[in-house]
C-alpha cells in the first residue's frame, strides 16, 4: 500500500505574544488543504503534529515559517498509508507542554543537546544517570536500555518525582541525560534541573523519534516500540509504523499479550480499563463498535465523538496526555 499521507511533527519555543490571532488564520489554512491533527499554540511558542497530502503539510509549514519568529521551525516526517489523525484542533493554550513550574523558560536556559549519532557514546558512560521523561503507559511498550522509569501518569507529576530522589538532589554534580519522544518535554525537563542547579544536563535532540531514524537497528539501544499520539499508535526504526493497537474505550497502548487476555474486546474494553466499565458501558460501547464495523465494510468512515463513559485513572491520564502533550510528545 502507497504511503500517501505525511506526518510532520513541530514545535519550537518562542515568544508568541499575538498568539491567540494565530488560531482562526491556521484552522482555515489546513482546512482547506485537507491538513488534520493537533496545533497548539501559547505564549512560550508552538507545539504540533498534522498530517495530510503531501502539498497541504507543506503549505502549512511553510506558512508559519514566513513569521521570522517561526524561520527556524524544524519537524520530523514520517509516512502513513491510511490517515494518522481523523481531526483537525487547532488550541490556546497556557503551555505548550505542560510541566506547571512558574518561571521556566526553555529559551534562556536549557540541557545540552546530544544528537543521535553520539546519545548511545553519552549514554554508555557509567557516571551518566538516564531518565526517561515520558508518561508510564509510554514507558510500557518501549524505552531505552537501562532508562530510570519515574512511574509518572503524566508529566505534570515529574518534577514531584524529580523532587523525591534524594540522592540525585544530594549531588547536583551528577550528569543527567533525559529523553522523550519528540524533544519538547526534554526542554522543559532539562531546563528545570538547570534552574535547580545541576552543572551537567543533557537531552536527546529531537527525541526518540529523530534516534529511530537516524540510528540504524543494529547500532541501537532503543528496546521495543515508541509510543506517537495518532493512529499509528507506535513506530519502531526508521518510523514504520509499530504492532501496538488502542484500547477504543480507554485508549490506552495494548500488545499482543493484552489483546489476548480474556479482558479484552475490541472496542469495549481491555485489562486497563475493564474493572470500570458497567455492562451498560459496554452495552453501549459495543454498539458503536459495531457501527464503526459496518461502516468500515461499506467504505465510509465513521468519526464521532467516543461514548462519554468515566474513563480509570490511568487512562484519564492517558487522554489528559493526549490533550497536551500529543502533537509531538
Amino acid at each position: 500500500m502507497t504511503a500517501a499521507y505525511l506526518t510532520a511533527a513541530l514545535y519550537q519555543f518562542v515568544d508568541l505574544p499575538d498568539h491567540a490571532e494565530w488560531r482562526e488564520p491556521l484552522q482555515a489554512l489546513c482546512a482547506s488543504h485537507g491538513v488534520k491533527g493537533t496545533l497548539l499554540l501559547a505564549r512560550e511558542g508552538i507545539n504540533g503534529t498534522i498530517a495530510g497530502p503531501e502539498a497541504g503539510v507543506r503549505a502549512v509549514l511553510d506558512w508559519l515559517r514566513r513569521d521570522p519568529r517561526l524561520a527556524r521551525l524544524q519537524h520530523k516526517e514520517s509516512w502513513s498509508p491510511t490517515p494518522p489523525f481523523h481531526r483537525l484542533k487547532v488550541r490556546l493554550k497556557r503551555e505548550i507542554v505542560t510541566l506547571g513550574v512558574p518561571g521556566l523558560d526553555p529559551t534562556r536556559t536549557v540541557g545540552e543537546y546530544v544528537k543521535p549519532a553520539d546519545w548511545n557514546a553519552l549514554i554508555g558512560q557509567p557516571d551518566v544517570l538516564l531518565i526517561d521523561t515520558r508518561n508510564d503507559y509510554e514507558v510500557k511498550i518501549g524505552s531505552f536500555e537501562g532508562a530510570i522509569n519515574p512511574g509518572i501518569r503524566s508529566f505534570t507529576e515529574l518534577p514531584a518525582w524529580l523532587a523525591q530522589q534524594q540522592a540525585l538532589q544530594a549531588d547536583k554534580k551528577t550528569r543527567v541525560a533525559m529523553f522523550c519522544t519528540g524533544g519538547i518535554r526534554c526542554e522543559k525537563s532539562t531546563a528545570l534541573l538547570r534552574m535547580q542547579g545541576f552543572e551537567s544536563v543533557y537531552h536527546l535532540e529531537g527525541g526518540i523519534l529523530k534516534y529511530l531514524e537516524e540510528v540504524p537497528p543494529e547500532q541501537s539501544r532503543w528496546q521495543g516500540e515508541c509510543f506517537v499520539f495518532d493512529e499509528r499508535v507506535s513506530v519502531g526504526h526508521g518510523l514504520r509504523p509499530g504492532a501496538s493497537s488502542l484500547c477504543r474505550s480507554c485508549r490506552w497502548p495494548l500488545s499482543d499479550e493484552d489483546r489476548r487476555s480474556p479482558l479484552y474486546q475490541e472496542g469495549v474494553s481491555c485489562p486497563h480499563c475493564h474493572a470500570q466499565r458497567s455492562d451498560e458501558d459496554r452495552a453501549r460501547l459495543a454498539e458503536r463498535h459495531r457501527q464503526v464495523e459496518l461502516a468500515r465494510r461499506r467504505g465510509r468512515p465513521h468519526i464521532g465523538s467516543a461514548v462519554p463513559l468515566p474513563p480509570p485513572p490511568q487512562a484519564a491520564q492517558t487522554q489528559n496526555a493526549s490533550a497536551s502533550d500529543s502533537p509531538t510528545d
